[in-house]
């Protein structure tokens, strides 16, 4: 008896979560979805770099590969700031 109204509380508990999470506006989504291309956008440089750098060899291919990470972590950090910034409107 005990575990069936537990489970029965926890329905109405769950529904209206997902209900809040579902709640985005359509700014902030459109806002989320160019932090996404922004992350793609900037992985595919990277990778492009690396690629390249994979040709080079020796301290080249070490510079290069530090500009992709470069390139990488500066497209994340952006991608990050334009979601948390989504998150508040």
């Amino acid at each position: 008896m005990k575990g069936f109204f537990k489970g029965a509380m926890m329905v109405p508990v769950l529904a209206m979560g997902l209900g809040l999470a579902a709640c985005d506006s359509n700014q902030e989504n459109a806002a989320e979805d160019q932090a996404d291309m922004v992350r793609e956008n900037s992985e595919a440089a990277a990778d492009t770099m690396e690629d390249r750098a994979d040709m080079m060899g020796g301290a080249s291919e070490d510079a290069m590969e530090a500009k992709a990470d470069a390139v990488r972590a500066t497209g994340e950090a952006k991608a990050d700031a334009m979601e948390d910034q989504a998150d508040k409107m």
